[in-house]
């Protein structure tokens, strides 16, 4: 097969510019890895970005004719009121001054650019309020409601499925893996639904996640008013993430307890709470963490559709509000936020991954 000319020159310098980045490979296979999966976090968020100023550029409706609106009913104009309309050239200039009179592409590299170097979000163009102002007040309640769900399901489904996994078989295994199954299919929006019925029939649980008072108030009463508001939410969160994970692990555990392995320790007389934890139960991590990150994810997709049922002040709700109103900066900066956090701990699971199985940094798992 004949090479057309200049092929062989082109595969050598190719050649030539990557083998710094082989020898580095070769020598910390870890770093490398750590730095490609970095690497990819950064232009997935890039494409990201990209992709969501294209879609808030298609979106109908115009939030220069909303902000024009507000300030014609706020009373800053009278001659605008005494008009009831605005003209194309105050339309006009009201886009240019927000700068939304350039391609949705212009004005992302704009605001990656104000955002990396300068470190500033910008403001809300409803609100006007700082946009990390905005997302820091709501990002906590968010992050500590999702983790003390993905805590509480992975504490759950590993006591339960390597329990179970014992029980192979029984009656009590079967039970438990149908119902597993009913919790893992059943639609998420319906049982946030049910559950906000429920606190709104019996009263015994309130209809709102959030206490009406703020934590600075009365911080012990806080703790505990917290706890009864979030308790329906969560409870919605954990049940709607252990299905799937208990089914993984107890399916895990039964497929490393049919390995040869196992049999040759039970041969050798070793305990069976040993072949158990010491041996099987710790090649169920490896799936585990994968899983996780997808898992973390899911739940904080989740909590959008749970923070606006239950009236939960999180940075979900947020995003719902500044979606509704058109407002770019906080749709991009809470999408771009959300999806960092995402990213960023599906690259620590990928990184935990690599420490645990040294298969996977070499590139050979």
């Amino acid at each position: 097969m004949n090479q057309k000319p200049g092929t062989g020159a082109i595969v050598f310098f190719a050649a030539l510019l990557l083998r710094p980045f082989y020898r580095f490979k070769q020598r910390a296979p870890l770093l490398s890895y750590m730095a490609s999966r970095f690497f990819t976090m950064a232009l997935m968020l890039f494409l990201l970005g990209l992709a969501v100023f294209g879609l808030m550029e298609l979106a109908p409706g115009d939030i220069v004719t909303r902000l024009m609106t507000q300030q014609l009913f706020s009373g800053e104009s009278r001659a605008g009121r005494e008009q009831w309309g605005f003209s194309e050239e105050q339309l006009a200039g009201q886009r240019a001054s927000l700068g939304l009179d350039q391609p949705f592409y212009i004005q992302y590299l704009r605001w990656l650019e104000r955002v990396v170097v300068h470190h500033d979000l910008g403001v809300s163009l409803i609100s006007r309020a700082p946009v990390s102002f905005l997302i820091s007040s709501r990002l906590f309640n968010s992050v500590l409601l999702n983790l003390i769900s993905l805590v509480l399901i992975t504490f759950f489904s590993f006591f339960l499925g390597v329990y179970f996994s014992t029980k192979a078989g029984t009656k009590t295994d079967l039970a438990v893996t149908f119902f597993a199954l009913v919790l893992h299919a059943f639609p998420g929006i319906l049982l946030l639904i049910l559950l906000q019925l429920f606190a709104s029939l019996t009263g015994l649980f309130p209809v709102t996640a959030y206490p009406s008072f703020p934590f600075a108030e009365a911080p012990l009463r806080f703790t505990f008013s917290y706890m009864h508001h979030i308790f329906l939410p969560l409870l919605a969160s954990f049940l709607g993430g252990i299905g799937g994970t208990l089914r993984m692990i107890r399916a895990t555990m039964l497929d490393q307890l049919g390995q040869p392995y196992i049999m040759s320790l039970r041969s050798r007389g070793i305990r069976e709470w040993r072949v158990y934890f010491h041996h099987a139960f710790r090649n169920t991590l490896n799936p585990y963490i994968t899983g996780s990150a997808n898992l973390l994810a899911g739940l904080f997709s989740g909590s959008l559709i749970l923070e606006i049922i239950f009236a939960y002040p999180g940075i979900g709700r947020l995003m719902y509000e500044a979606v509704i109103q058109e407002d770019i900066n906080l749709v991009l900066s809470n999408i771009m936020f959300v999806s960092f956090l995402v990213l960023l701990g599906m690259v620590l699971a990928d990184i935990i991954l690599a420490l645990v199985d040294p298969r996977i940094r070499y590139g050979k798992g």
